[in-house]
């Protein structure tokens, strides 16, 4: 492998690594308030819907992304009013939004559009554009440093930028606010929480609605900017992806940067080679876009008894009179 096919591979890592980045992080806030959410493929999937369809009505990407977040924080509404008002089964809401996701989308999309569930194709503002960094042409040809800039740092929408610095500023929000420390308590001891006169409840619904816009802005990008458009479950599977990333990183925003980093290597690495020779054995392009999932369930397997949850993730508060 040469350096310039390192850094088209890196390339692709940091693109298919971003919506699982962002939903990563939009399960942690929700999952440290206490709240469960494997609901995260089903925002996704509307948000990309929604934000896909408005963009290509209007031509005009922003507007698909306000469409995408607006999309998200309703059906994010819903699994707040169902687990944290009506204190309902938390994953049995998170199901309930996977599977009406799944189902509007290729219904509207069938009769907005008559594409088989799918949106037009988007073109020109009805995509994000690569962002082009200062420098990054003068320094392209200089050796290493330049290929490294140009190539793999530079060229990303600005989703791409803005979820790494999300990293960061969650790990601040949570460790160094009092906003994130009342919401890492609520998640361990909701009763102590309220008794110094904090609202379980608005702390809860405010973790719900953060996790709202990110998975919003997860499946806005896939639609427009990952992707020309809209298809028929185009997530993936992502939202379980993230879920296993966070359980892997313990509920750390770093950690969870990390974990997401490698599923999308892995991603990368099957998308370029298609068949792989390892010494005459040939490694079929189906176990190499398998790879991801295959990681996911060792993760799952390996790590969920190890990685500690919220103590008082999946229950409902119930004020003490």
């Amino acid at each position: 492998m040469d350096f310039l096919t390192l850094l088209q591979i890196l390339d692709s890592t940091l693109r298919l690594a971003t919506p699982l980045l962002l939903a990563c992080l939009a399960g942690m806030f929700s999952e440290r308030a206490g709240i469960f959410d494997i609901g995260l493929e089903g925002k996704m999937l509307a948000a990309a819907f929604v934000s896909g369809a408005v963009a290509a009505v209007t031509v005009n990407v922003w507007l698909g992304l306000l469409a995408g977040i607006g999309a998200s924080l309703l059906l994010a509404g819903i699994h707040g009013l169902a687990s944290i008002t009506f204190r309902g089964n938390q994953l049995i809401s998170g199901v309930a939004i996977n599977s009406l996701a799944a189902g509007l989308t290729v219904l509207i999309g069938q009769n907005w559009f008559g594409l088989g569930g799918r949106t037009p194709s988007l073109v020109g503002d009805g995509r994000f554009p690569p962002l082009t960094l200062p420098f990054s042409e003068a320094l392209a040809p200089v050796p290493v440093i330049g290929p490294i800039y140009h190539d793999l740092i530079s060229g990303h929408t600005f989703l791409v930028y803005g979820a790494m610095a999300l990293v960061p500023a969650s790990w601040w929000l949570l460790s160094r606010t009092r906003f994130g420390l009342r919401l890492r308590a609520v998640g361990e001891n909701p009763a102590a929480v309220d008794t110094a006169g904090v609202s379980v409840v608005r702390m809860r619904f405010a973790a719900v609605a953060i996790c709202g816009v990110l998975c919003g802005l997860a499946g806005a990008y896939l639609a427009t900017g990952l992707s020309a458009g809209f298809v028929k479950d185009m997530t993936a599977g992502r939202g379980f992806i993230a879920l296993a990333a966070l359980i892997f990183a313990k509920w750390r925003p770093v950690q969870a940067m990390g974990a997401c980093l490698l599923f999308g290597l892995l991603e990368a690495i099957a998308n370029r080679y298609q068949n792989i020779d390892l010494g005459g054995v040939i490694i079929p392009v189906q176990f190499m876009q398998a790879l991801p999932y295959i990681l996911t369930v060792v993760i799952l397997a390996g790590f969920v008894g190890k990685a500690v949850p919220p103590r008082a993730g999946g229950e409902p508060y119930v004020k003490e009179r």
